[in-house]
């Protein structure tokens, strides 16, 4: 998939984001669209003791509720940056690489970001880094309509519809003896994996 990929804003997004990442030339995240509820956008799910667990950062929406996502803030008056926390850290505190990436994931999460798409961009880039995957990533200048661009993921990747992604196998905390549950955040993978972690992408 050489060339340019469009992709939404994502907090913490599935392991299909950074596989189509990984393959481009170079990458555009929109930031021009209106923004949608119960997306990838502002939410992700880990796995916990009891099944996947959907960790949602909390947002201020206009009136109208269309309000462009580069211009969505983060909404502290709920203590959410506690609750993810706490939850990745119960989650995947006994797995092997956790205490390797956790500090700054933590530490970017724990910041205080007045826009989401700040942190997300953040935690982008701090994962990416993790995986050791260098690419050229930019925001677009204006709203790329629909169906324009050949590798567009915007609508793709999505929480709404089962991905026809096919995520490589992994051992994953929790799950030792049960069937590999796909659809989760990079860090389940990054956490799991360690530097492996690129190779299944």
């Amino acid at each position: 998939m050489a060339g340019k990929i469009l992709v939404s804003t994502a907090y913490l997004p599935p392991v299909e984001y950074f596989s189509i990442i990984s393959q481009a030339d170079e990458v555009l995240i929109e930031k021009e669209e209106n923004y949608l509820k119960q997306t990838y956008r502002n939410r992700c799910y880990i796995l916990s003791a009891s099944g996947p667990q959907l960790l949602s950062v909390p947002v201020y929406l206009g009136s109208l509720h269309k309000t462009p996502v580069k211009d969505i803030r983060i909404d502290y008056s709920k203590r959410w940056q506690q609750v993810h926390i706490r939850a990745m850290t119960a989650s995947y505190n006994s797995s092997p690489w956790f205490e390797y990436y956790f500090e700054n994931i933590e530490k970017i999460i724990s910041r205080n970001h007045e826009f989401l798409l700040d942190l997300n961009m953040e935690l982008i880039e701090s994962v990416l880094a993790i995986l050791k995957i260098k690419k050229t990533i930019s925001y677009t200048a204006n709203f790329e309509p629909v169906g324009d661009m050949e590798n567009d993921f915007r609508y793709k990747i999505t929480t709404k519809k089962e991905s026809h992604f096919a995520v490589k196998e992994y051992l994953q905390v929790f799950n030792q003896d049960k069937s590999f549950i796909p659809g989760l955040s990079i860090i389940d993978l990054v956490f799991n994996m360690g530097p492996d972690a690129v190779d299944y992408l």
